[in-house]
């Protein structure tokens, strides 16, 4: 048997294998969850601090879209690199919101969720919040890092072991 010879189309590409545009997982969510209050309200007004709720709510979102999502795009452009998951990563950015977390563009993401249900007094939003964040992992995050392991190796394995995921320096 000879050794088969892969056809353009099935060459190892340099991107990531993320088959979803990542903003489509938290607008569905909060798509989904301004249809699930239309049908089934799970309003916040009786919490404590209702008053309160829309400032806070539109600050956590306002404030994940600049400190992580904006910032996270600058250091990416600043590199030479897109944001966009399908083009090819030159190098690890481990500058900014990425010395606290491997993937602030995303935790942006689920923030905004959380922060929109707050700030509208959605409570579907604050349960598919998580839920966006473990879509974002399954479909987004998951090849991506097979991908940034595959090119970069033990840098990137380092790298891992100092930042999470989510949020938080490692010890050590």
């Amino acid at each position: 048997m000879g050794r088969r010879v892969m056809s353009g189309d099935e060459a190892p590409r340099d991107a990531a294998a993320v088959r979803v545009f990542p903003p489509a997982i938290p607008l569905a969510a909060i798509l989904l969850a301004w249809g699930l209050q239309k049908v089934w309200p799970l309003r916040l007004d009786e919490w404590p601090g209702a008053a309160q709720r829309p400032w806070l709510g539109w600050g956590v979102a306002v404030g994940a879209l600049v400190l992580l999502g904006a910032w996270s795009v600058a250091l990416f452009r600043r590199s030479g690199q897109s944001e966009n998951p399908w083009k090819p990563t030159t190098e690890i950015v481990q500058r900014g919101p990425y010395r606290v977390t491997r993937n602030p563009m995303y935790l942006q993401m689920v923030l905004i969720v959380f922060g929109v249900g707050i700030a509208t007094g959605n409570g579907w939003m604050l349960l598919l919040a998580p839920v966006t964040g473990w879509a974002l992992q399954r479909w987004v995050i998951g090849p991506e890092e097979a991908y940034l392991e595959r090119k970069f190796g033990e840098p990137y394995q380092a790298y891992k072991r100092r930042v999470r995921r989510w949020l938080g320096r490692r010890s050590g």
